[in-house]
C-alpha cells in the first residue's frame, strides 16, 4: 500500500489520531530536520508514514541512531518495513523515558500537540525534555500561528522557543518550532 493510501485510510478510520487533512509535505520535513548531523541520536515522535523519518536519514542520521515513537499499530508496521534499522516502538511519546537512554541530541515531532488536552500535550514536550541532552532540541510544526505548547507551559517546563521555519507550501502551511532549555 503506498503512504499516501495508507495515510488517507487512517485519517478515514481514526480521524482524532491523524489530525491532518494531508501527509506532511517534503518542505515540511526538510524543515524539520533541519540542524542535524551524522552522529547525532535522533527521536521521533508521530512519525505516521514516515515522511520526516526520510528527512531525519537524508540529514545524515544513522538508522541505528534513530527511535520512532508510534501509537498506531497499522502505521508502526508501515514504518518496519520502510526503515530497516531504525528502532520503531507502539508506543506513546510520553514513554520514551522508560525506553530511550537520556542524552539524545534531538527530539522530532510530528504529533497533532494542538488537538491534544494540555496535560498529555505537556506530558510529552516534557517527556522529550527528560530524554535531551542539556543542549538537545525538540522540534515541533504547528498549523497555528503560534507553538503547539502554550507560554505557560513554556515557562512551567523553563523552554525557550523559536519559529525556524514558515512553510507555506504544506497543507495546510505550517510552522516550525524549536525548543530549548532557558
Amino acid at each position: 500500500m503506498t503512504e499516501t493510501l495508507l495515510f488517507f485510510r487512517q485519517l478515514l478510520s481514526r480521524p482524532k489520531q491523524i489530525s491532518a487533512i494531508a501527509p506532511s509535505s517534503r518542505g515540511l520535513a526538510r524543515a524539520m530536520a533541519a540542524g542535524l548531523r551524522p552522529g547525532d541520536r535522533v527521536v521521533e515522535f508521530g512519525p505516521g508514514t514516515g515522511v520526516l523519518t526520510k528527512a531525519i536519514l537524508a540529514a545524515g542520521v544513522a538508522p541505528q541512531n534513530l527511535t520512532l515513537f508510534e501509537f498506531n499499530p497499522d502505521f508502526v508496521a508501515h514504518l518496519r518495513t520502510s526503515f530497516p534499522g531504525v528502532t520503531v516502538l507502539n508506543a506513546g511519546a510520553q514513554t520514551a523515558p522508560a525506553h530511550v537512554p537520556n542524552g539524545v541530541n534531538a527530539v522530532v515531532s510530528g504529533l497533532p500537540l494542538l488537538s491534544m488536552p494540555l496535560a498529555i500535550r505537556e506530558s510529552i514536550v516534557k517527556a522529550a525534555f527528560d530524554i535531551l541532552a542539556p543542549d538537545g532540541t525538540y522540534t515541533q510544526f504547528t498549523y497555528g500561528p503560534r507553538p503547539a505548547v502554550s507560554d505557560a507551559q513554556i515557562a512551567r517546563l523553563r523552554l525557550k522557543v523559536e519559529q525556524t521555519a514558515y512553510v507555506f507550501l504544506n497543507l495546510p502551511p505550517a510552522r516550525v518550532h524549536k525548543f530549548t532549555r532557558a
